[in-house]
């Protein structure tokens, strides 16, 4: 039918000519260096990952002892995976919910009328370049008993409140917390700040000609039309979150006892410092399923934004 109208009114496809074709081929050539890497290296990963799963492995030779889903079963029962993947999930909901906040505030802040606001951006967006190793290391002798924190509350007259914040099993969780929201508060500051100077301006006058107020212009103008930049950095957040590692295996190693323990610390205790490798693999899965749940949630919060 279309072949039919195109004759009709004097269109014609032009013939797809060898030129067409290389250059066609060429396209998928580009792409090819990124298709090896993330089928040959991330899937295959995984794929392996899913079937040393099935043994009880220590890592080390080939995998022989088949057990089935006995892994995922033990999984189940093993209540030190229940606290990790708890303490994850609530690390995840706690860092999110105080980044945005804290990275929503700044950026209206900084899109007042405030001075040194370039220097506010700088010193808000430093942390998060900085290597994971030197914040965890830095804040580790930070908050020893007598580091320079507890240094500075007896400075200024608060001594009864010292603790061993990363000893304590009652404080190092919430530290661990406060330590992530001191790096990556900046990041959630960049997001919205750049979409807030994407609000046309116009809104904000005539806001402000009806009589709104400062709060009633950012709950009821700037908050709503960030709705994209909200899912995206909750998103994102937890997605971050379900990945860290470093943060708590150089400042607590998953201690107190497992007060801190999350999940791909928990991985790397039983692989590495146990060698249960095939234990380790199931635990792997079960976190890389978790990540998927978020990215499949990402992937269609975008597509209905940009619709």
């Amino acid at each position: 039918m279309i072949a039919q109208v195109e004759e009709e009114v004097g269109v014609s496809t032009p013939p797809e000519t060898p030129d067409r074709r290389r250059l066609a081929l060429s396209d998928y050539l580009w792409a090819l260096p990124a298709l090896i890497l993330v089928v040959g290296v991330i899937h295959a990963g995984i794929a392996a990952n899913a079937f040393y799963s099935l043994f009880d492995w220590s890592g080390v030779g080939s995998p022989s002892d088949f057990v089935g889903g006995a892994n995922y079963t033990k999984l189940l029962q093993d209540p030190i995976f229940w606290q990790a993947l708890r303490n994850t999930l609530v690390f995840a909901v706690a860092t999110v919910a105080i980044q945005l906040t804290l990275g929503l505030a700044l950026a209206v802040l900084v899109r007042t009328k405030v001075r040194l606001r370039g220097l506010l951006r700088t010193m808000v967006f430093v942390p998060v370049v900085l290597a994971p190793a030197v914040v965890a290391t830095s804040f580790r002798i930070l908050l020893t008993p007598d580091g320079g924190f507890n240094h500075l509350l007896w400075g200024l007259g608060l001594g009864g409140f010292d603790q061993a914040w990363l000893a304590d099993p009652r404080t190092a969780f919430g530290a661990i917390i406060l330590i992530n929201v001191w790096q990556y508060t900046g990041y959630s500051f960049l997001i919205y700040d750049a979409a807030i100077g994407q609000i046309d301006r116009g809104l904000f006058e005539a806001a402000r000609i009806d009589g709104a107020t400062t709060w009633q212009l950012n709950t009821a103008v700037v908050a709503p039309m960030l709705r994209g930049s909200h899912l995206v950095l909750i998103v994102l957040g937890f997605i971050s979150s379900l990945k860290m590692f470093d943060l708590v295996f150089l400042t607590t190693g998953g201690g107190p006892g497992t007060t801190t323990q999350v999940l791909t610390g928990y991985i790397y205790k039983q692989v590495i410092a146990q060698f249960h490798a095939g234990y380790g693999a199931a635990l792997s899965i079960v976190l890389v399923l978790t990540a998927l749940v978020f990215s499949i949630l990402q992937v269609r919060l975008s597509t209905s934004e940009s619709r």
